[in-house]
């Protein structure tokens, strides 16, 4: 079940307040399409009157009005203790960012931007349906606590008052009396770690959900390219095995064309006449060049091949000692059709400052996807850095990605992987590693390649840390142990 279907079982009360009858309609259809109760009024006056009798479970709110304007009426709402906790979202033209934060510092959840897109607006009108509900439950759950915390401190106290007024006459059971009571305060404990971590466990869900979509998605793609890799080798193994013989069969007949050249000095006009129809004297030049670029072709194809193999590793489920410089050779290979220039974009300069490292004991698999996400950030940073320049100033730009290992001590290597892109600031730097925090444009990131791939490197008991400043480029250091440390790790 999706989640637009999911919020609108409930049939949720949505209050459109705009004074533009055409975006009324074309959020009514919208809205009343996709299963909402839906509520209409065209001015900010008439907003505040239809709430004095219907409350509704969220409000599109359009900021531009006559009379009273959208802000005002949001601070009429949030002031007002029955509609305070309404999710209002904000819909407008208006871009400026002293606008959105004006409206999101009155009570505003969220802004829709003119003109509408439809599934924008779903999206977000489900996203804050679902986390008002989630609050709601909260809230409940919460009280529902409280109130039977006070019963059993009420409970408590009762009992300790019939303890002291029969103390005198039941002295032997004052033991048995106070154990009871030490029961129910380690229950009061229970309860309340309960509810805390209930709360933390609700911050964590929708971490790990998006966590494991995307671990789930990079699993299967490593899948498919083992397998499309697999299917190719047979086809190509057999084509280079035999351009070996097709060279040999190939300088045979053209040695026995020279010998019969030689001995026969004259030549049927028929056989003369095709010869000079296919050009033969070319043909033979030719043919020998032809078999050699075929053969770097498939050997260029084995070697494609054998790095998809490499980045994969999908039948590795254990911890092996691994070739940590095949696994960057292998990424780089795979994203070499955005390393190399194009009409819109300049080629990028990958140095290579490989130390000598020995086998390292990881999970290669998991570790070819942390250099995915390090060198395919890295390129989008350096073309989107391309983009903001001047065309002068790119001219004396060449865009750089440095990689380098080296063996730090006995049992650690360190893979340092960076670019001379635009850098950044402090406050992102410490930002990175969280869930859903990303730095590129709305739809291009979901903020989570970052995240799993510090966790990949901490589940290798290693480390990963962000150097960068503005206008100096970014470097990303990971620092893995060479041999597993616990053997809850080598598993």
């Amino acid at each position: 079940m999706n989640l637009e279907n999911f919020e609108n079982e409930e049939k949720n009360i949505i209050l459109i307040v705009d004074d533009n009858p055409t975006n009324l309609k074309v959020l009514f259809d919208c809205l009343a399409d996709s299963g909402f109760k839906i509520l209409v009024a065209q001015d900010g006056e008439d907003a505040i009157e239809q709430l004095e009798y219907a409350l509704p479970d969220l409000i599109l709110l359009d900021v531009m009005m006559p009379g009273v304007d959208g802000f005002e009426t949001c601070r009429y709402l949030k002031a007002k203790e029955t509609t305070k906790d309404i999710p209002v979202i904000f819909m407008t033209a208006l871009s400026e960012t002293v606008d959105k934060v004006k409206g999101l510092s009155i009570g505003a959840v969220d802004y829709i931007t003119k003109p509408f897109q439809h599934e924008e607006v779903l999206a977000r009108i489900n996203v804050h349906l679902r986390l008002r509900n989630l609050t709601k439950k909260m809230q409940e759950n919460s009280l529902r606590l409280e109130k039977e915390v006070k019963e059993r401190l009420k409970a408590q106290q009762e009992l300790l008052q019939l303890t002291a007024e029969l103390e005198k006459r039941i002295e032997e059971r004052t033991t048995e009396l106070q154990q009871a009571n030490q029961q129910l305060q380690q229950s009061e404990a229970r309860y309340r770690e309960q509810a805390k971590q209930l709360e933390i466990a609700f911050r964590q869900l929708k971490e790990t959900q998006s966590q494991l979509v995307q671990s789930e998605k990079m699993s299967s793609l490593g899948q498919l390219v083992a397998g499309v890799a697999h299917e190719i080798n047979n086809p190509v193994n057999f084509i280079y095995g035999n351009l070996a013989h097709a060279k040999q069969y190939t300088q045979d007949l053209l040695y026995l064309l020279d010998l019969y050249a030689k001995h026969t000095p004259s030549t049927p006009p028929e056989i003369q006449e095709y010869a000079e129809a296919i050009d033969l004297e070319f043909l033979v030049k030719d043919l020998p060049q032809l078999l050699a670029s075929m053969k770097i072709g498939a050997e260029r194809i084995r070697e494609i091949i054998q790095s998809l193999r490499n980045f994969s590793r999908v039948d590795e489920a254990e911890m092996k000692p691994v070739n940590i410089h095949e696994g960057l050779d292998s990424t780089l290979l795979i994203l070499h059709n955005r390393l190399k220039g194009g009409s819109n974009h300049s080629a990028i300069q990958v140095v290579k400052e490989y130390g000598d490292l020995p086998l390292v004991e990881c999970y290669a698999g998991q570790l070819n996807q942390v250099f995915m996400n390090l060198i395919a950030n890295a390129i989008d940073a350096l073309e989107e850095y391309e983009k903001e320049r001047t065309c002068q100033d790119n001219q004396a730009y060449c865009k750089q990605i440095r990689i380098r290992t080296q063996v730090v001590d006995d049992n650690l290597v360190s893979i340092r992987i960076a670019d001379n892109g635009p850098g950044m600031t402090a406050d992102v730097c410490q930002h990175l590693f969280e869930p859903f925090f990303t730095t590129k444009p709305a739809g291009k990131g979901t903020g989570l390649g970052l995240s799993i791939s510090h966790q990949i490197i901490s589940k290798h008991g290693g480390q990963m840390q962000c150097i960068s400043d503005v206008g100096k480029g970014a470097e990303f250091i990971i620092t893995i142990p060479i041999r597993a440390r616990s053997p809850e790790l080598a598993r």
